[in-house]
Parts: C-alpha cells; sequence; structure tokens
C-alpha cells in the first residue's frame, strides 16, 4: 500500500485540499495505475462552484490516462482482450456499472444503471476508487479500461478524454448522422468540439457552431465546421438567419447542445429542420425550464434526445478514432493548458473562465 497525493474537494465553494492517503495494493482482478494526465471538465468546476451539489469531500477528476503500476494476478489483459503488462499507458472509465440490472443486461445501456458507482461522485475522498486528481488510480474489479497504442499521442487522447465518449454515445442514441446532413453545434468548449469533428467525420453537409472565443471557433474550423458564428458578437435573429440562409431555409437536420446552458435550447430548437433532431449532451447540471409547444414538435416530426454519460464502448471507440485521425486534426493541440497537482484549484478557476481549449493536470 502506498501513500499518494488527492487534490480533494471538501465542501463546495472552498478552494481544493491536497490530501495524502493510502491506496491499496492490485489483488485479484485489480489494477492500480499512476496517473500521467487528468482531464480537467467543465463538471469539475460546477461541483466546485457548488453549482452540483454532492455528498464531499471527493476527490475531482473523471477522465485520465496512466501507466500501470500494478497488476492483480487474474489481469492478463484489458476490457477489449489486448495483453498487458506492467508499464503500459492505459484509458479507463472511472464508473463500475453492476452489469446486473435491467439496463446493464435487457437495455444494454450500463450509462442508466441505478447502481452506477462513478467514482468521482459517489465515493468518500479516502475510500478508493477515487476522482482521477490523483498521482495513482486504483481500478477495482469491472473496471472498463484499454491499453492505448503506441502510435496513439497521449495529448491527442485526452483532448476529449470524457467529451468524444459522451457525444459518441449521443449519436449512437440519435442513429447517427447521415452524409449530407446539415449539423449545428451549439457550443464550442470540449464537448462541442468533439461533435464538430464527429459530424464532419460522418459526411455531413454542413456543420455551423454557435460558440466564442475565438480561438475556440478556430479551433473549430480545424476540426472541420464549415462556419463559425461568434455568440457574443451576434443576436439570436441573426443566428437564426444565418443558420436558415446555411440550410437553404430548412433549418438543421440534427441540432447538437454542447453550450450547457438552458437558453441554448430555447434558441435552438426552433431552428431543427422538418422530420430532424434536437441532441441534449450538456444540460446536465444547468438547473431551468424553457417554453416548449408539443404541437410544434408533432406537426414538424421533431425529435428531442437526450443523452447523458457515456459507455465502455464509447471509451473504447474514443481510442479508435484518435488513433485514425490524430495526423489529419490537430487533436493534441486542444491541451492548451497544463497544471501540476498542487495547482488544482488554478486548473479549475482557468477553465471557469473559458481559458483553456482543454486544461490538464500532471499529477
Amino acid at each position: 500500500m502506498r501513500t499518494v497525493k488527492r487534490a480533494v474537494l471538501v465542501k463546495p465553494g472552498a478552494p481544493l485540499e491536497i490530501w495524502e492517503r493510502p491506496t491499496p495494493s492490485a489483488s485479484g482482478r485489480e489494477v492500480i495505475v499512476s496517473v500521467e494526465m487528468s482531464g480537467v471538465c467543465g463538471t469539475d468546476h460546477h461541483l466546485q462552484s457548488g453549482d452540483i451539489t454532492l455528498p464531499n469531500p471527493m476527490v475531482l477528476g473523471h477522465e485520465a490516462i496512466g501507466r500501470i503500476a500494478e497488476l492483480g494476478p487474474e489481469v492478463t489483459t484489458d476490457s477489449a482482450g489486448e495483453p498487458v503488462a506492467v508499464g503500459d499507458l492505459v484509458y479507463w472509465q472511472p464508473a463500475q456499472p453492476c452489469y446486473r440490472c435491467y439496463y446493464c443486461t435487457v437495455v444494454e445501456d450500463v450509462s442508466m444503471c441505478p447502481n452506477l458507482v462513478t467514482f468521482q461522485l459517489h465515493q468518500h475522498a479516502d475510500k478508493p476508487p477515487v476522482g482521477t486528481y490523483a498521482q495513482y488510480a486504483w481500478l477495482p474489479d469491472r473496471t472498463a479500461f484499454f491499453k492505448v497504442p503506441a502510435d496513439v499521442p497521449a495529448e491527442a487522447l485526452i483532448a476529449f478524454g470524457c467529451a468524444m465518449p459522451t457525444v459518441l454515445h449521443a449519436l449512437n442514441r440519435l442513429g447517427g448522422i447521415r452524409y449530407g446532413q446539415h449539423v449545428l453545434v451549439q457550443g464550442s468548449g470540449p464537448v462541442g468540439l468533439a461533435a464538430t469533428l464527429l459530424a464532419h467525420l460522418a459526411g455531413a453537409s454542413s456543420v455551423t457552431v454557435l460558440g466564442a472565443p475565438p480561438n475556440r471557433l478556430e479551433m473549430a474550423t480545424k476540426l472541420g465546421a464549415t462556419t463559425t458564428i461568434d455568440v457574443t458578437r451576434t443576436d439570436e435573429r441573426s443566428r437564426a438567419e444565418a443558420v436558415k440562409e446555411i440550410t437553404d431555409g430548412r433549418g438543421a437536420d440534427v441540432i447538437i447542445e454542447a453550450a450547457g446552458r438552458v437558453p441554448a435550447f430555447t434558441e435552438g430548437l426552433p431552428l431543427v429542420a422538418p422530420d430532424g433532431s434536437y441532441v441534449i449532451i450538456g444540460l446536465w447540471s444547468a438547473p431551468g425550464t424553457s417554453p416548449v409547444e408539443p404541437r410544434y414538435l408533432n406537426n414538424h416530426n421533431i425529435r428531442v434526445i437526450g443523452s447523458a454519460y457515456t459507455t465502455p464502448r464509447h471509451m473504447y471507440e474514443t481510442l479508435q478514432v484518435t488513433r485514425a485521425v490524430h495526423r489529419r486534426y490537430p487533436l493534441a493541440e486542444m491541451v492548451t493548458h497544463r497544471f501540476a497537482l498542487d495547482e488544482a484549484q488554478a486548473a479549475i478557476d482557468a477553465v471557469g473562465r473559458g481559458e483553456p481549449l482543454k486544461a490538464v493536470i500532471l499529477p
């Protein structure tokens, strides 16, 4: 058992504290990972600021890559059957479904497992497994983890560490994007940028991104956006007119909400084309209501799809997408800010101000 540092949220609004606590050794089908990079997600900012209230103290962080430090004696492969050894770089889902409930077995969507243990959200900071703002991570049995191939740069993968699996899960629920469709992405953070890339790769006729600031919109263009619109320099009416012009007056066939703000939903729904779909990804932590006229949805054959969390399958697919495209698209350039573990609070503050494209903590 080793003593390791971890960044702990003691209570909402309080600065993160650095605790030193023991981490178990690996036994059975357990794995110990030395964390190399932990992504800083907008959810971490919402937790720290108190926008989301959950039991504390907790170790923040739910997206990371690291090297295997210990393997339990029963572990010989990763969750996809790839042989693993101490020193291998791995990428894991810091959550543990039960694999026995209705949603795990019948629906086959572990993201809705009522018994899901999310290491960041459901575990006391003193009781591993915990979040990824730590020097080491303990992966208990049934934790999905995948070996990172040698030709996949670490920063290219962590750039969309939780964003791309989240979007892939949402697109799976949508049924995919078809060639020639017009796609509108609301939001230009990591989730919106992942959606932009995936819509482009799927063959969308146009990919329009509403967001800010300029550096994020520039990255959106590099990832496949055909049009970007700065929401700080336009009003709702002018944005609607632009979308209608791009889509031959019909509206977007698919709108992906990744803005994390309820007003985005209110603005976006009327921009869906008849027989189109509105996919909500970013409102997991955003309280509020929005006026919706059911008759409008009914008479225009509009689908509204909610999508929360992700699954091991989509973590694996993220690894494969990254491997396939990282030489063609500047994924690693997404990582613009790096912080030591002792600077975790500064990392969250920077994300809250919208400064990084992607911030990472290097424990």
